[in-house]
């Protein structure tokens, strides 16, 4: 059956992908979908991966692999490529964290609301005290240096960790 689909795709036969996709589909949405962990973008990238295997039936070479691993390889690299622009996506409806640690006093965001308060309190006290003071207090990173008399490259360090440690527990 390889054989066959491979010689049909190689002559970009139109049954191929037919072929292809009703053998080869439900493995690589398996392996997809344990990518990306949504079912709704398994999906996409499953066309996505289609198509992509359509435009580059000319590359596969037999002679190098089984056409399985093949779809696999474009699969794999598909899911992470959509992976990486979904949080792409999510992140980049953020402002940098310099702009936040610069101007904390324009986020209007009531922590109590989303929980943002508890997580903070579980930081330990060292980062916990320079995030209160940034973000509540809308101290200025020059403001923090004076108050707890550590130099601002300490205090942008610790609200940089802080910020990861946060988003890991958010």
């Amino acid at each position: 059956m390889e054989e066959k689909i491979t010689q049909m795709l190689r002559h970009q036969n139109n049954e191929a992908i037919a072929l292809i996709y009703e053998t080869y589909s439900p493995a690589l949405f398996g392996v997809i979908f344990r990518i990306v962990h949504s079912q709704e973008l398994a999906e996409q990238v499953v066309q996505d991966t289609f198509v992509k295997v359509w435009k580059n039936a000319t590359q596969f070479d037999h002679k190098k692999g089984r056409l399985f691993t093949w779809l696999l390889k474009i699969a794999r690299n598909t899911a992470i490529d959509a992976t990486r622009a979904a949080n792409f996506k999510i992140y980049s409806k953020f402002e940098n964290e310099k702009i936040l640690a610069a101007r904390p006093s324009e986020i209007k965001i009531n922590p109590d609301q989303i929980g943002l308060r508890n997580l903070v309190e579980s930081l330990d006290e060292k980062y916990r005290v320079v995030v209160q003071k940034t973000y509540f207090e809308g101290y200025t990173q020059p403001e923090i240096e004076k108050e707890l008399g550590i130099p601002t490259g300490t205090v942008k360090t610790r609200l940089r960790f802080a910020i990861n440690e946060l988003r890991k527990k958010f």
